[in-house]
């Protein structure tokens, strides 16, 4: 779904859906230059490896949103500006780190939603290690491949169907 920047998506889907919605805590920053995206969710789990980030970006992303669960390490970035960049060329709505990213002001620059715990300059080792499309937990809320994703500088919230608001 792409709306107009700015746009509060989430107080309508509230208003108009809360019991079909499960709100994340507010631990994100948005480091995208896209502050409002949404979309179905495809998952991924790894740890200080961002080698499965680099492969999913690299698949064509139109109406997807990626949710990485690194464990809420910031200790290593699992997303930084050429993971961004492929992100943005295959079409992807944007990127929900349960960790760290860096590169902040060129993301910052990007018409990509980023949204991490914080920034960190370190890169990630390379070990090919991870799960991708499983259940994953982040910010208190159990997301599934498949959700619906949707996120503007209010938070993230996700739900099992697609939700549209009465605006």
């Amino acid at each position: 779904m792409t709306l107009p920047e700015p746009y509060d998506l989430l107080p309508d889907l509230c208003d108009d859906h809360l019991e079909q919605l499960s709100i994340c805590a507010p631990l994100f920053h948005d480091f995208g230059g896209r502050k409002t995206f949404s979309g179905q969710v495809v998952t991924l789990r790894c740890f200080e490896d961002n080698s499965l980030v680099r492969d999913l970006v690299a698949e064509e992303g139109r109406g997807k949103v990626l949710v990485i669960d690194g464990a809420g390490s910031v200790r290593r970035a699992l997303l930084g500006d050429q993971l961004a960049e492929k992100a943005l060329a295959n079409g992807w709505e944007g990127v929900v780190i349960n960790g760290a990213v860096r590169d902040v002001v060129t993301l910052g620059a990007m018409a990509l939603g980023v949204k991490a715990l914080a920034a960190c300059p370190v890169k990630t080792e390379k070990r090919g290690l991870g799960e991708r499309d499983v259940v994953v937990t982040v910010a208190g809320v159990i997301i599934h491949p498949g959700d619906m994703l949707y996120a503007d500088p209010n938070g993230v919230a996700v739900s099992r169907e697609p939700l549209a608001t009465q605006n």
